[in-house]
């Protein structure tokens, strides 16, 4: 049988402190024999795709399979 999973003040604290200044993402929160072990943080970043004028049409590829050795490399040329 399941045990009850216990949540006191400092894991809600924790959690939020996790969660906090998040703004893409997701937490995992693993738990063993009803009480939390382990919080796993994804974070995600997104970057508006400003018109410096850096990358050109051509050469252009969308936001989110450029890489920012990629976008560094195209800025100096």
């Amino acid at each position: 049988m399941a045990k009850p999973l216990k949540v006191d003040e400092v894991w809600l604290n924790r959690i939020a402190g996790q969660l906090d200044d998040m703004e893409f993402g997701s937490l995992h929160i693993v738990v063993h024999e009803g009480q939390i072990v382990q919080m796993e943080r994804t974070e995600r970043k997104r970057f508006e795709n400003t018109s410096s004028g850096s990358a050109s049409k051509s050469g252009a590829r969308s936001s989110s399979a450029r890489s920012v050795r990629g976008s560094n490399a195209s800025a100096k040329g």
